[in-house]
């Protein structure tokens, strides 16, 4: 069996670059509301954005042995997408670790588990997604898979899938739907733009969205 593959497509530096600008909640939105990552995994500080193709590692419970070869074949830009198959109360992910990350210019860290050293790792300003922070240590003695489709979050990834993350969350877009999501989260920021304009001037939202025949639909009672 191969464990890890290391040839995968990813979306253009280009393409990455132009979703950086873009916020999860509009991505996902403009996605017909697909690819939302559980809520449960959040960026590790405020302010952290994360934005990048996904190189997928799954670890076994308890040991990041996986996560250190994932550092080792990891390209410039890559977000590090790893799941722990329910083995969550461990720090799989630490200080010396982030500062490999970074030294390879990686795009982040996306882990459904913890991680340590946190404070650390903000400092360094590496961009970490998790379910939260550990002290438990791992082993390595096991094996697991790299760059294999795996479910993260409740959402199924292919290596190369671009991944977005900031304060609200985290979303997925398909390698190949890139593009088209874009254009259509273009789009949708700035249809906002100008009902943000709209509402300046003092007219309800209710107004603007013709929610009143559904409110009159609904039986709402006012007095």
């Amino acid at each position: 069996m191969i464990h890890v593959r290391k040839n995968i497509e990813r979306p253009s530096i280009d393409m990455v670059k132009a979703f950086y600008d873009l916020s999860s909640a509009t991505v996902h939105e403009a996605s017909g509301k697909k690819g939302a990552v559980s809520y449960a995994i959040k960026p590790l500080g405020r302010g952290i954005k994360i934005c990048g193709p996904a190189l997928t590692v799954q670890c076994m419970p308890g040991d990041n042995m996986m996560l250190h070869k994932a550092l080792e074949i990891a390209q410039p830009g890559d977000v590090i997408v790893a799941t722990t198959a329910g083995g969550y109360e461990y720090g799989y992910f630490g200080g010396l670790m982030a500062i490999s990350a970074m030294a390879k210019d990686l795009g982040g860290l996306a882990i459904d588990g913890c991680v340590r050293d946190s404070n650390e790792i903000i400092e360094m300003k590496f961009p970490v997604f998790c379910r939260g922070t550990a002290i438990r240590g791992t082993v390595k003695g096991t094996l697991g898979l790299i760059n294999y489709p795996t479910v993260f979050g409740g959402i199924m990834i292919e290596p190369g899938d671009l991944i977005l993350g900031d304060d609200d969350g985290m979303v997925v877009v398909k390698r190949e739907d890139c593009e088209e999501i874009f254009k259509k989260s273009v789009e949708r920021d700035n249809k906002e733009i100008d009902k943000a304009k709209i509402l300046k001037s003092g007219v309800s939202s209710v107004d603007f969205n013709k929610f009143g025949p559904i409110f009159e639909k609904l039986g709402l009672k006012e007095e």
